[in-house]
């Protein structure tokens, strides 16, 4: 489905709710699966977490994951350490592409067996599952805290408890911060120290109790955007947020403040409004923690006309698409001059966006996402608009409600 977007503006004062956190739900579902007397509201509807959910319920000898990355590593660790369940977990044509050779190497250590069906290094895995009994491991901490997390989960299965050290610098920390707390929610302690990870085995006569999942801070990226491309004193609400989140993409709060935005929490409403225009002509910022909101940002600042410099980015290249090739592609159609390197973006802006371009989005929802904000600067159109049902499958139906016009075709 194409979205043809016409300019329009933002009805201000308007509150939305947005779906649970795709990435606390996946990490819930696992333990829930794992821990016993777990139960878990406001649960993400996001494609990717449905297929987590059918994964975990099948019984089948497959397991077909299509694009869903998070559900790839988080499996592959918890059907290698399922003893007697053997299963081929595959995917798409595109998640065949996705290395998952570090994690693979990481529990074939461990014991588990697992075998390449197809191009070393990469699914399909033929996964045939054992009672992992070594009680260390290491693993290179700097290509993708998924691997990470994915150990960690499974942690809480070693009776004699479990240690990761990590080799290097670690990338994205605070999605690791987010899988600690988890687990400590979950009633399994769990250290994170010096590059040593320690997680406990779970509590004998372990007590029930209740998780609620925090709404996205991702999602909610893109509602930042709109908010500074709009005149100043609009404003809107997003619920259920809190502040002192778990989540590392409400460094959000921090970083729109260069565009004007203030970010204030009331109740569990996140309440945003453009209070100024930005004051610099030049962004720079390192989001080797929060990677997942490079694409918004640099949307951002190509509507407002901002140059920018962003690094940290090197995880970029091996997520649905290589979002830094792409967002330089879907940028430059609107007259920005992007550079890259394997870890940064440099966006030049135009003094003008080029009006009228059509966006590929790369069977990534980030990209549909990211872009569908320039709207509010120029008509546009989004090529498979119905992908952002991977993470937020009523962006479009809440942008409408927000005075976004748009047509299908």
């Amino acid at each position: 489905m194409r979205l043809n977007l016409s300019r329009s503006s933002l009805i201000t004062g308007r509150e939305l709710v947005i779906t649970g956190s795709k990435s606390e739900s996946n990490r819930l579902l696992i333990l829930q699966a794992l821990i016993p007397g777990i139960s878990i509201e406001n649960l993400s509807n996001a494609d990717d977490v449905e297929v987590m959910q059918r994964a975990l319920s099948s019984e089948a000898d497959e397991v077909d994951i299509h694009h869903a990355g998070t559900a790839m590593r988080f499996l592959t660790a918890y059907f290698a350490s399922t003893p007697g369940r053997v299963v081929t977990l595959t995917g798409s044509s595109r998640m065949k592409e996705r290395p998952i050779g570090i994690l693979v190497d990481a529990l074939r250590s461990l014991g588990a067996e697992i075998d390449y069906l197809e191009n070393e290094g990469y699914p399909p895995l033929r996964i045939t599952g054992r009672r992992l009994k070594k009680k260390e491991v290491k693993v290179d901490a700097g290509i993708s805290s998924q691997y990470i997390t994915a150990l960690m989960l499974i942690g809480c299965r070693f009776s004699e408890g479990f240690k990761i050290r990590l080799n290097g610098e670690p990338t994205s920390v605070p999605y690791i911060r987010m899988t600690q707390k988890l687990l400590q929610q979950a009633g399994v302690s769990c250290e994170f120290e010096n590059n040593v990870i320690e997680v406990s085995p779970i509590p004998r006569n372990i007590e029930p109790r209740q998780l609620t999942v925090e709404s996205d801070w991702s999602s909610a990226s893109y509602f930042f955007s709109m908010i500074v491309m709009s005149p100043v004193g609009t404003r809107i609400s997003l619920r259920s947020y809190r502040a002192g989140s778990l989540q590392g993409d409400s460094a959000l709060v921090g970083i729109y403040k260069n565009f004007g935005l203030r970010a204030t929490f009331d109740n569990h409403n996140l309440n945003l409004e453009k209070i100024a225009e930005p004051k610099h002509k030049t962004i720079t910022l390192d989001l080797v923690n929060t990677p997942d909101i490079a694409q918004t940002i640099a949307v951002t600042c190509l509507g407002l006309g901002l140059d920018c410099y962003l690094e940290g980015l090197h995880t970029l290249k091996i997520k649905e698409t290589d979002r830094l090739e792409a967002l330089k592609v879907e940028i430059e159609k609107f007259g920005g001059k992007v550079d890259l390197t394997n870890r940064s973006l440099e966006l030049q802006s135009p003094q003008e966006i080029s009006g009228g371009a059509t966006v590929a989005t790369y069977n990534d929802h980030r990209m549909a996402m990211a872009f569908a904000p320039l709207a509010l600067k120029t008509d546009l159109t989004i090529e498979d608009a119905e992908v952002v049902s991977k993470s937020y499958p009523d962006f479009w139906t809440d942008l409408s409600d927000l005075g976004m016009q748009w047509k299908s075709d």
